[in-house]
């Protein structure tokens, strides 16, 4: 839901920023991009890498807190309507009558 849904429009409106070449190398040189830097073997700081996990991570709790907000509401609704008993069948009413009848003999 959160890949197919929800992410669609949020990369629509930030215009697609991407943070995963977000990075700095450790070792003091100057690398084009994360993965020629994995390549060199050069030890790194991914701090794009966080800020995407911290983002889809926000993402997913926003849209479990919402989904647990609406089955919340939908069990309190439900618990607020009241039970109405069907009424009951004119065999049970014919029983009745009779138990009445022999109640007052």
């Amino acid at each position: 839901m959160v890949d197919d849904i929800v992410r669609p429009p949020i990369g629509v409106i930030t215009g697609g920023v991407d943070f995963s070449n977000l990075f700095i190398p450790l070792n003091g040189e100057h690398y084009e991009s994360l993965a020629v830097t994995r390549q060199a073997g050069a030890p790194t700081v991914n701090i794009g890498l966080f800020i995407n996990n911290v983002i889809s991570f926000l993402i997913v709790a926003f849209v479990l807190f919402m989904a647990i907000k609406a089955m919340n509401q939908l069990r309190r609704k439900q618990e607020e309507e009241p039970q109405t008993e069907p009424p009951p069948s004119r065999e049970v009413q014919l029983l009745e009558e009779i138990r009445d009848a022999l109640v007052k003999r």
